[in-house]
């Protein structure tokens, strides 16, 4: 009994460390060093929530830029079924999808380049990417400077605007927030 008593001392102590004390800790300094991440990285305007930087939206009107495809459960980006296609690169099914996609695409923008970037129709891993390369909505933009009666111009200096660049350089590649960039759009509209 004596060799009991001090295991579970130091079970209910170490317990109440990391299951307890550590916890607190890290959220409270969390809370307090990185609150907007803490809450979500919540998108804010005018009072009202629109979405968070990290998760990605559907849209489909040809005003606004679209990320890439979403294959989630039930609805596009739906963050409680993130999940991928699970479709193998030799599955007909995604060779089926993806011309779709392309063909689609090329219709609803016949002025861009017929070379249609392979991010907007192969669907993300999690199918919740927030992000597509500048390149990519470079390729968007005559399409919803079409649609919006904005200059082709206008449009790549707000692309460049909403670019994100990994801090030191080296380490990943340019980003353009999607939702983002389509907010900012609506803002220059009103």
């Amino acid at each position: 009994m004596t060799m009991l008593r001090p295991a579970i001392m130091l079970l209910l102590l170490l317990t109440l460390i990391t299951g307890g004390l550590y916890p607190l800790v890290t959220t409270a300094l969390g809370q307090w060093w990185f609150n907007a991440q803490a809450k979500g990285s919540l998108i804010e305007q005018a009072g009202e929530i629109r979405g968070s930087r990290l998760i990605g939206q559907a849209f489909s009107e040809a005003k606004y830029f679209q990320g890439r495809p979403s294959a989630t459960a039930e609805a596009p980006y739906n963050p409680m079924a993130s999940g991928g296609s699970n479709l193998a690169g030799s599955n007909p099914e995604l060779d089926k999808q993806v011309q779709e996609r392309v063909a689609a695409l090329r219709a609803a923008n016949p002025q861009a380049t017929p070379t249609v970037p392979v991010e907007l129709v192969t669907a993300s891993a999690s199918g919740l990417d927030y992000g597509i390369s500048p390149q990519a909505a470079a390729w968007q933009i005559p399409r919803v400077a079409r649609a919006r009666q904005l200059s082709v111009e206008q449009l790549a200096q707000l692309v460049a605007q909403n670019t994100q660049t990994p801090m030191p350089g080296f380490i990943g590649q340019p980003v353009v927030n999607v939702v983002q960039l389509n907010l900012a759009l609506d803002a220059l509209q009103k």
